[in-house]
């Protein structure tokens, strides 16, 4: 089994700059100048010219386009950049909240990709794991999720795989053991690691408004971000007694309603101090 903490990586400015994008940027909808932007970073240590090189690789990517105003620069989100992190956002603030009941039926998709292409075979297992899907055998994803099968066609479609793919749904059978199965697709020791972490962190933290409440939010949506690449969203009776994620969701949800009205304060405080309109 492959480790996603690889996949993932530590903290980026370019990925600390999605989150920031995602969470203050995209709901008000108005352009920020450069300054506001590697000053916010900044706040996380981010030094600016590591800033710059984020906002420019994420113009290169398109989710950012540039206009000039005199001697500054500001960025506005792209059409392809607000969808982007609409879903993203959809998703991050969705992941936890409920589970919907399982009638014990398996999608399977069967996709090859010879060892040769290496990049090919990096895009899938990171598209199929963002998808939920896991791995028990080279070439086979699973998921619990039978609803998912358009996605991941998508999927294959956008990586020309599609033709040679194949997709079924069933029950487990009599031979061997799904909790087996289960555990050779995902590392879910790794995610529980990662939810105690999470509880660890936030469960105590108590900012103290202006700055530090900007940080200590911005901080709890980025490392929620991660969850739904993380964690299958398996049903209960797939996962280890005492599964932490529930508690990690219930943790997530009433700190986010509780911080965001004053971060979002700070953030725009923070914009206006650089000439936002």
């Amino acid at each position: 089994m492959v480790s996603r903490r690889r996949e993932i990586g530590d903290v980026s400015a370019r990925s600390l700059l999605m989150t920031m994008l995602g969470e203050y940027v995209l709901p008000q909808g108005r352009p920020v100048w450069t300054s506001a932007l590697v000053d916010a970073l900044a706040k996380f240590g981010v030094e600016e010219k590591s800033a710059r090189q984020a906002l420019a690789r994420t113009a290169a990517e398109g989710w950012l386009a540039s206009e000039r105003v005199g001697r500054r620069v500001r960025w506005a989100l792209t059409p392809p950049g607000r969808r982007l992190l609409t879903e993203g956002a959809q998703r991050i603030y969705d992941f936890g909240s409920g589970e919907r009941a399982w009638d014990d039926t398996w999608l399977v998709v069967l996709v090859s990709v010879p060892e040769t292409k290496r990049d090919l075979r990096h895009q899938v297992r990171t598209r199929l794991s963002w998808a939920g899907f896991g791995s028990p055998e080279p070439g086979v994803w699973i998921t619990p999720h039978a609803d998912r099968e358009a996605e991941a066609l998508g999927v294959l479609k956008e990586l020309g795989l599609a033709d040679d793919a194949m997709s079924f749904t069933a029950a487990y059978g009599a031979v061997g053991s799904e909790a087996a199965m289960v555990s050779r697709a995902w590392d879910l020791s790794e995610v529980e690691e990662r939810y105690e972490a999470f509880i660890d962190e936030f469960t105590g933290a108590r900012p103290a408004g202006g700055d530090a409440m900007l940080h200590a939010q911005t901080m709890l949506v980025h490392e929620w971000r991660r969850f739904p690449f993380l964690d299958p969203r398996l049903p209960s009776k797939l996962l280890p007694a005492n599964w932490s994620g529930a508690k990690a969701a219930d943790l997530f949800h009433s700190r986010h309603a509780e911080w965001s009205p004053a971060a979002l304060e700070r953030w725009n405080e923070l914009t206006k101090s650089h000439g936002q309109d």
